[in-house]
């Protein structure tokens, strides 16, 4: 399938989008909060030699959110579903970009024989520093009046932070943002999992401690990539993930936001595809 399909995963609804050969190795990418899989679309074409497994997480962009209290383990409970029902038995190489990197981090930790190799790009976990919107939506009171009603001001504000070059915020990526964030459930999801992972004094410690801890007991080939210019996850989280996983390839992209897939897209695709194929087979 080339377009986004929906699956029933758990009796819930989860919005996929698979490309490629069914034997090719599986890369699975993971978007971060309150985004989407859209966020990998410059990359379909790119991976083109893999199969690619790019999917809404649980409660985000169009996909309904699992039952309980909504954190990174829900989401990659949600992942670990979807891979069974699709099904994809193989270790998948997981991609991750801003929480779906703490994703693909909880993802190794919960179930490591998922997990071929990771690559963190821009990752949430590394540090405490966030953008002040992220802030504001894990705020009670405030975050959750701002996430349940959505604005065409807000959606650019939030675009306009994601890239370097702002450009990049079109009418087209506002319209998208806008109309995931005025699904039914969507504002008080975002709320919930931004408080889950955030506060007002920034990310919070499970996520850049014991998270870290637990996954680094699973050691797999890691790449970590980040944009200089990142406004939502300063680059500076790179030195913590460095002394965390010091055996990872890492890669910094002059000039580039929060978002190297879409800002850089070939540039980011030929470094992806570098490190896969240098795996070992069965990697």
């Amino acid at each position: 399938m080339s377009t986004p399909t929906v699956l029933t995963v758990d009796g819930r609804h989860t919005r996929v989008r698979i490309d490629g050969d069914p034997e090719a190795p599986a890369v699975l990418l993971l978007h971060g909060l309150g985004r989407s899989l859209e966020d990998w679309a410059p990359q379909f074409p790119r991976l083109a030699a893999y199969r690619t497994i790019a999917l809404d997480l649980p409660g985000l962009g169009f996909s309904a959110r699992r039952a309980g209290p909504m954190s990174v383990l829900t989401l990659a409970q949600g992942v670990t579903s979807a891979l069974d029902v699709l099904p994809e038995q193989r270790p998948v190489h997981v991609v991750g970009n801003s929480l779906g990197g703490a994703v693909a981090l909880q993802l190794l930790a919960l179930r490591p024989a998922r997990v071929a190799s990771l690559a963190l790009i821009n990752s949430a976990g590394f540090g405490s520093e966030v953008s002040w919107p992220v802030r504001m939506l894990a705020t009670p009171g405030i975050g959750s009046f701002i996430a349940r009603h959505p604005t065409r001001t807000s959606a650019r504000l939030v675009e306009r932070t994601i890239y370097a070059d702002r450009s990049l915020a079109t009418r087209e990526r506002i319209d998208q943002a806008l109309t995931q964030a005025r699904e039914p459930a969507a504002g008080p999801t975002l709320h919930e999992l931004a408080r889950a992972v955030a506060s007002i004094r920034g990310v919070r410690h499970r996520l850049r401690h014991e998270l870290l801890a637990e996954a680094t007991g699973h050691p797999r080939p890691t790449l970590i990539v980040w944009g200089d210019r990142d406004r939502v996850l300063p680059v500076h989280h790179l030195e913590a993930a460095r002394r965390y996983l010091p055996h990872a390839q890492t890669q910094v992209f002059s000039g580039i936001g929060h978002m190297p897939q879409i800002e850089c897209p070939d540039e980011f695709a030929e470094l992806l595809t570098g490190f896969i194929s240098s795996l070992p087979v069965g990697n």
